[in-house]
C-alpha cells in the first residue's frame, strides 16, 4: 500500500490559481492523477488542465470518488461541498494574489469570448473573497478534510521549498526533484 492510499489528494482553488501546475508536480513526483484528455490543452494552459468530467456531476453521481484513494484530483473550490464527507482527504489548496486571479481569467474568458468577462474586476473579486470565505469556513468544519495552503508566486519562487512542504503533507516518498523541474516561471504571466 502507497502512502498515499489512505485518503484522496484533492487539489483546489480558484479558477487561474495554479492547480493545473500543481497537478503536473504530484504527476511528476510519482503520484497517480485521476484526469480525462476532455479539455485540452491552449494557449492559456500550455501543458493542460488536469480535469475529470465526473467532478463536474459529483453532486448527482459520487461514484468516482471511491476510486481516487491514492490519486490526486484537481476539483475547483465550489464542488468542494459536493465530495462525500465519509471519506478523508488531503488538500492542497492553491492561493494567488486574487486580482492576478482576476486579470488572468477575464484575459483567458475575453479570449475564448465567452460570457463573464464582460464583469468589472471589482465585482468578481468581491465574489471570489466571498466564496472563498465561505469554503474556508466550511473546510474547517469537516474532520475528514486536512488542507494544507500553498500560496502560487511561492512555488515560482521557491519550488524546491514548496515542493518539500507538499511532499512533507502528502506522501514522503515524492520526488521533490522531479516535481520542481514542471515549475516554469515563464508561464506566470499575469503578475501584480
Amino acid at each position: 500500500m502507497s502512502c498515499t492510499e489512505s485518503f484522496i489528494t484533492v487539489v483546489s482553488g480558484l479558477p487561474r490559481a495554479g492547480t493545473s501546475m500543481m497537478m503536473q508536480m504530484l504527476e511528476a513526483g510519482g503520484m497517480p492523477v485521476l484526469a480525462d484528455t476532455i479539455r485540452a490543452a491552449d494557449e492559456d494552459n500550455l501543458r493542460g488542465y488536469y480535469e475529470l468530467q465526473a467532478v463536474m456531476r459529483t453532486r448527482r453521481d459520487p461514484s468516482w470518488v471511491k476510486d481516487a484513494f491514492g490519486r490526486a484530483v484537481k476539483i475547483i473550490y465550489l464542488l468542494l461541498i459536493d465530495l462525500p464527507t465519509d471519506y478523508t482527504y488531503r488538500v492542497v489548496f492553491m492561493r494567488r494574489n486574487i486580482d492576478e486571479v482576476v486579470r488572468s481569467q477575464q484575459t483567458m474568458l475575453a479570449r475564448r469570448g465567452t460570457q463573464g468577462a464582460g464583469i468589472p474586476a471589482p465585482e468578481m473579486i468581491r465574489t471570489f473573497q466571498r466564496q472563498l470565505a465561505e469554503c474556508d469556513a466550511w473546510l474547517a468544519q469537516q474532520p475528514g478534510f486536512q488542507v494544507l495552503d500553498v500560496e502560487y508566486r511561492a512555488v515560482i519562487e521557491d519550488a524546491l521549498g514548496q515542493a518539500h512542504r507538499v511532499r512533507d503533507f502528502l506522501c514522503p516518498t515524492l520526488d521533490v526533484v522531479a516535481m520542481v523541474e514542471t515549475v516554469d516561471p515563464d508561464l506566470y504571466r499575469q503578475r501584480s
